[in-house]
């Protein structure tokens, strides 16, 4: 498989064209372009990781990209691509589906980290995730690691960053994250908040909060992880890009956020 093959094809259209975004600084990918266009955006994590999975999630037309993770276990790049060949090869008429690619936390190894998201663009994913970020350095770091076409940073970037805010001390960064020039999306993970805060929910729901604020009062897309009975409630409150489990909550996310 080509590196060309494994991303999403997809360009700029003259309907992205948004208020946020003029016509001549459309992004080149699909993801950023549907997050400039200040639309919300859905994904759903693979679990199996296997050409088989790639197919039949290509064939659901409703996930804007597929997120697959790597944080833990072996970094198996080759495994990932015959993943996304499966998606290419069923894709039949349609782009395939873009990737968002979450690697092993920046704190882990900044050589290694570098290395990582080099396989990954390599390998033709479309975003990297980066997990548990605390500090604006490192948010400038993963700016920085997306290269060129890395969007916003580039108006006309593909390249999409994921910003994870999963421990107390990031969240209290949440501002000096979110405000870091360059950044594309900032998610408050809610599985780890809750292990950080004890599983005490209110605490977890207001750290949550905290970082949505930040991205509202600066204007970047905040995402959330969401299933069918709070995908509403959670784009009703700003949230920009949701990732499922279950396939069922991106027709009830979509239908709410009027796409």
């Amino acid at each position: 498989m080509t590196t060309a093959s494994a991303g999403s094809g997809a360009t700029g259209s003259a309907e992205a064209g948004s208020a946020r975004t003029p016509q001549s600084d459309v992004p080149t990918g699909r993801m950023a372009e549907l997050l400039a266009d200040g639309q919300a955006v859905f994904g759903i994590f693979s679990r199996h990781k296997t050409p088989e999975e790639g197919a039949e999630l290509v064939a659901n037309r409703e996930p804007d990209f597929i997120f697959y993770s790597m944080e833990t276990g072996p970094f198996d790049i080759p495994q990932m691509q015959a993943f996304m060949k499966g998606m290419f090869d069923n894709a039949g008429t349609e782009d395939t589906h873009p990737t968002a690619l979450r690697i092993p936390p920046i704190r882990d190894g900044r050589d290694e980290a570098h290395e990582r998201v080099a396989m990954g663009i390599e390998a033709g994913v479309d975003s990297i995730v980066f997990p548990h970020v605390e500090t604006a350095e490192e948010a400038a770091l993963a700016v920085e690691m997306m290269g060129d076409n890395g969007w916003p940073a580039n108006p006309h970037g593909k390249l999409v960053n994921v910003l994870l805010i999963e421990d107390q001390v990031g969240v209290r960064n949440a501002r000096e994250i979110v405000n870091t020039p360059g950044v594309s999306v900032v998610i408050p993970g809610p599985g780890d908040l809750s292990r950080a805060y004890n599983r005490d929910r209110e605490a977890t729901e207001k750290a949550i909060q905290t970082v949505l604020a930040a991205c509202l009062e600066f204007d970047v897309p905040c995402g959330i992880t969401a299933g069918v009975d709070d995908i509403a409630e959670r784009l009703e409150q700003g949230f920009k890009m949701i990732i499922v489990t279950q396939a069922d909550a991106l027709s009830v996310g979509r239908r709410a956020a009027g796409r």
